[in-house]
């Protein structure tokens, strides 16, 4: 008996269900409200999230050898606290700022319609953050992934083949079974 089409659906994850721009937001103005701490936080994260494929690029070139985005954000945010010249953060501030994209909400309607889409179909996120990064995102927002497939499971970040197809190995499934949602 074949398996009717599509089998899975992976989703791309930053924007497509998760926040990362309001969450980030709110999570660091928090932060710094906390700690005493004035930045321009929507401008550290619009920064932040432009340096996201630059980063990526260096190591689809072979500039940089592979690198979880975990680390790549972490680079980046260590270049940008200097550039917007934010004072008074210790190496913890630092790590739980990056570890914000750990912490990201999911959209009002990306719970409820995952969960409607669970019980027809294999669902998961394939998106270039790293296995940990996407599971304690999921943790936090509650979504309901059967399968996590991260970057690091693939050692290539969208848009390589590798990437696509590789979800398809994991999985045993044909390719063409396959579908990949994004906004």
């Amino acid at each position: 008996m074949s398996r009717k089409q599509p089998v899975a659906i992976v989703f791309d994850t930053f924007g497509s269900v998760v926040d990362w721009r309001g969450s980030l937001i709110a999570d660091l103005t928090a932060f710094g409200q906390k700690r005493g701490i004035t930045a321009d936080w929507p401008a550290l994260i619009d920064a932040w999230r432009a340096a996201y494929r630059p980063s990526m690029d260096r190591v689809r070139s072979g500039e940089q050898p592979w690198t979880v985005l975990d680390n790549l954000h972490r680079t980046s945010l260590d270049r940008l606290v200097e550039e917007f010249g934010i004072k008074g953060l210790t190496e913890q501030d630092l790590l739980h700022i990056n570890l914000g994209w750990h912490r990201l909400n999911g959209w009002p309607d990306s719970v409820p319609g995952l969960t409607r889409l669970k019980k027809q179909f294999v669902i998961g996120p394939l998106s270039n953050g790293n296995v940990s990064l996407l599971t304690f995102m999921a943790k936090h927002a509650g979504l309901p992934w059967d399968m996590v497939f991260g970057s690091d499971l693939f050692g290539h970040f969208k848009p390589d083949p590798e990437t696509y197809l590789g979800v398809a190995k994991m999985m045993g499934l044909a390719p063409e079974q396959v579908m990949a949602a994004a906004e």
